[in-house]
């Protein structure tokens, strides 16, 4: 692609882009049908972020939402255990169980905050979400070292789910059920010789991993936990990740959606304007796709909507003309953060 090519954003097909994955999981991705909240989200907070919400119609809107709320798991109706409450990945696992199975039907970290996500930014007023009830599935899943699994039903613990807990919290107002203390040491153990940070203590930095901690200690108002040498260090990990985009670990190529990890990492830190802004907005251009719509990973390959979302957002954080500003700690846009903070002023009130 040449330079020409980069200079300008092809709004209308992303826009169609996004719109599809609203309607249509397409072959291609058949894999991911459990996760399809995911895809969902990042298919509305990409339109979000295109400054296009209003391209989801009141009907596309309601159905929506409606799907999402049939993915909430309520509290157990004999026992009203709370544990496995949360959000479901897709309607396909939404099933009903007899009751010895019935354990194995709960919320998923990943997808209770990435569906809060999508219902704040379609302006849902979170009424029919059960707040206590999330809050108690969140803290059961937090471990004796201070992370958190992404089910009961039998997962991997790490970083990302660390993150996932602290933004349901934030978003429900509510930290009864995060381990402020623990979760801020499993952070500071997890943070490598290199000063970036991993998935688990012990394991290689990676830039996905520092957002989502760098985030949660954001969130959680935890940076005084970090020494001076600790912030520095991280300072200088994350802006050596810049080749011309941003790579997730030394030595890796550079990848669309470290853009947006790398990026709202260094944002969080007040260091992203010291990054070569050009540099980061070509390399993501390169991977536009003019045609069909969508970024990728990198430049001639297929896109994706985690990367076309992430891609945006990254170029959202450099303050690409077009594009609404993000809140880089929740990952939404500032207009649905505003949102919510408007419901957070309701629940006072009540």
């Amino acid at each position: 692609m040449n330079n020409e090519e980069c200079k300008d954003m092809a709004h209308r097909q992303h826009v169609k882009y996004f719109m599809r994955f609203l309607n249509i999981l397409p072959s291609s991705l058949s894999s991911h049908d459990t996760t399809r909240v995911t895809i969902a989200y990042f298919s509305v907070a990409g339109l979000d972020v295109l400054g296009a919400i209003s391209t989801v119609s009141l009907e596309l809107r309601s159905r929506i939402i409606e799907w999402l709320y049939m993915l909430q798991v309520h509290p157990n109706k004999e026992t009203g255990d709370m544990s496995m409450c949360g959000f479901q990945g897709s309607s396909t696992i939404n099933i009903n169980l007899d009751p010895e199975s019935s354990h194995y039907k709960c919320g998923h970290l990943a997808m209770t905050y990435t569906g809060l996500c999508i219902l704040i930014a379609l302006g849902d007023d979170l009424s029919r979400v059960n707040r206590k009830a999330l809050v108690e599935g969140v803290k059961a899943l937090q471990t004796d070292e201070g992370n958190f699994a992404a089910t009961l039903s039998g997962c991997e613990s790490d970083m990302r789910f660390v993150y996932c807990a602290a933004c349901i919290s934030y978003i429900l107002n509510d930290w009864s059920g995060f381990n402020i203390e623990k979760a801020t040491d499993y952070i500071i153990k997890s943070i490598g010789y290199d000063y970036g940070i991993a998935q688990c203590p012990e394991l290689e930095s990676h830039g996905g991993t520092t957002f989502c901690a760098l985030a949660t200690l954001s969130l959680t108002k935890q940076f005084h936990r970090l020494t001076e040498a600790q912030i520095e260090g991280l300072k200088r990990w994350l802006l050596f990740r810049q080749v011309d985009g941003f790579q997730g670990r030394p030595n890796k190529p550079v990848d669309t959606c470290y853009s947006f990890w790398v990026g709202a990492s260094l944002k969080i830190l007040n260091m992203l304007h010291y990054s070569n802004y050009g540099s980061n907005r070509h390399y993501v251009y390169e991977t536009q796709d003019r045609v069909v719509g969508g970024f990728s990973k990198w430049p001639d390959t297929c896109t994706d909507p985690m990367h076309t979302y992430l891609g945006l957002a990254g170029l959202s954080l450099i303050g690409e003309n077009g594009l609404s500003q993000i809140e880089p700690t929740l990952n939404i846009t500032q207009r649905a953060h505003e949102h919510l903070k408007n419901l957070h002023e309701q629940w006072a009130d009540s």
